[in-house]
């Protein structure tokens, strides 16, 4: 049976934190500043202002290549790329174009495989001021380091597009190289979108002979329902057997749809070449290696450790791990509970998930140090001091009012019993140990 085939590529725009910009001296930190007070002649394009790269900016682009798996390449260069448009002073954008710093890795999400095709330096653009009846250009942002990761077109649905998103995010941070801010521009979400509209369900179809590039999207939810209406528009042309226009869309969050921006450009219309004022890069198989050393234990691989290492329910792993801060704080609280053993070696194994289960549910307040985090844990695990007297009246009540709950157990229906301790322990307001609650029933149950 013939289907629609999704052909899903994306761009990812990733705005580093270094202290200067890309090529100039000039602060990189521009967001929230008084226009065009962030430049100089470099950033403004001015005829024989010489650029000179950010190291840290390229040791940076090198690292997330790293994290996502990539060959680094030891020779690589500058490229100019040229358009125009209000926001490039240069009228070109210093970019790499045949020889990235990094290429072909791999991001493995909820057992699929994701390729990335390259990762790129780049410098950012100015930012375009619209008002009622003029636009005005604000260069602060001009010539800050700009990373641009490239995926294959391996994504055949907005899921597995938000996922790997999502993912990819949490890496860059977890890098401490961008604050990847959607809501500041320092993360900018750049789907490119085609479809088969008759797929046969061969596993590598030819890819469709156009593709629509939606720009510049700032929210996870905004980049899968642009997506979606896109997949819905482009199938509509496809169907009156026409091919949809290879151009560049943006998004409107508001109405929920894409518009037409211009036809989208190929390679060749950009006139690359080699930058003439930047040389080669060249890297030493050392050099490479004193980069790497800064590369952190990234989020799937603490995922995997935190379940073998400290048998954390996969999700709980997961969550935990979201957050760089919350996985650090997360082992110190465990590694100081070696100090405060409890009695039963049963309770000792169950203390990382307790720890988890803690955090995860707000139990205890994260920006506590460890150690209070310790006490308040220690107080919670404690067993609760039960009235028996009391617990005896409340069984009696609950089994009395549930006699259909007390017929399913006595048939054998062990989940009943579940059922009987919770209205037990509503009864009781908290105020009793869960598993005296259940003797106690089952006691009574079996009489």
């Amino acid at each position: 049976m013939k289907q629609q085939y999704p052909v899903i590529g994306l761009e990812i725009h990733v705005e580093l934190k270094t202290d200067s910009k890309m090529f100039c001296q000039c602060s990189a930190d521009y967001f929230g500043k008084k226009p065009n007070t962030h430049v100089c002649p470099v950033c403004l394009g001015m005829p024989g202002a010489l650029p000179v790269p950010n190291r840290q900016a390229i040791e940076w682009a090198i690292l997330i290549g790293k994290a996502l798996g990539c060959t680094i390449n030891k020779i690589s260069k500058f490229d100019r790329k040229h358009y125009f448009y209000p926001d490039l002073p240069k009228g070109y954008q210093i970019s790499q174009y045949d020889e990235p710093f990094c290429v072909n890795g791999a991001v493995a999400i909820k057992e699929k495989t994701f390729r990335i095709h390259r990762v790129h330096l780049e410098e950012d653009t100015g930012k375009l001021i619209h008002g009622e009846n003029k636009t005005l250009v604000d260069f602060n942002r001009s010539s800050v380091p700009l990373v641009e990761i490239v995926t294959e077109p391996d994504f055949h649905n907005s899921d597995d597009v938000r996922a790997f998103l999502e993912e990819l995010q949490v890496i860059i941070r977890y890098l401490n190289v961008s604050d990847a801010d959607m809501e500041k521009g320092s993360m900018r979400l750049e789907p490119n979108i085609s479809l088969i509209l008759n797929h046969d369900g061969s596993p590598d179809p030819e890819l469709p002979k156009y593709k629509v590039e939606v720009k510049n999207i700032n929210s996870f939810r905004y980049v899968k329902d642009a997506i979606e209406y896109e997949l819905k528009r482009q199938a509509e042309i496809l169907e009156t057997g026409e091919l949809p226009p290879q151009e560049t869309r943006g998004y409107n969050e508001t109405k929920g749809i894409t518009y037409s921006q211009r036809s989208k450009e190929d390679a060749h219309d950009y006139r690359y070449f080699p930058e003439p004022d930047i040389p080669p890069i060249v890297f030493t198989e050392k050099q490479l290696e004193q980069i790497f050393e800064s590369l952190p234990e990234l989020p799937g691989e603490k995922i995997i450790r935190y379940k073998t290492q400290y048998k954390l329910r996969p999700q709980d792993a997961f969550i935990i791990t979201r957050n760089r801060t919350t996985a650090d704080y997360f082992e110190h609280v465990v590694h100081e509970f070696e100090k405060h053993r409890p009695v039963s070696n049963h309770e000792v194994e169950d203390i990382p998930q307790k720890v988890a289960n803690y955090i995860i549910n707000k139990k205890i307040p994260v920006d506590v140090s460890a150690e209070e985090f310790v006490r308040q844990a220690l107080e919670l695990m404690a067993p609760k001091q039960t009235d028996t007297k009391l617990l005896d009246e409340m069984i009696a009540k609950v089994v009395g009012a549930n006699p259909k709950a007390v017929e399913d157990y006595n048939k054998g229906k062990q989940n009943s019993i579940m059922f009987l301790m919770g209205q037990v322990m509503k009864e009781m307001k908290g105020k009793a140990d869960a598993q005296t609650v259940k003797n106690e029933l089952i006691k009574i149950l079996s009489k």
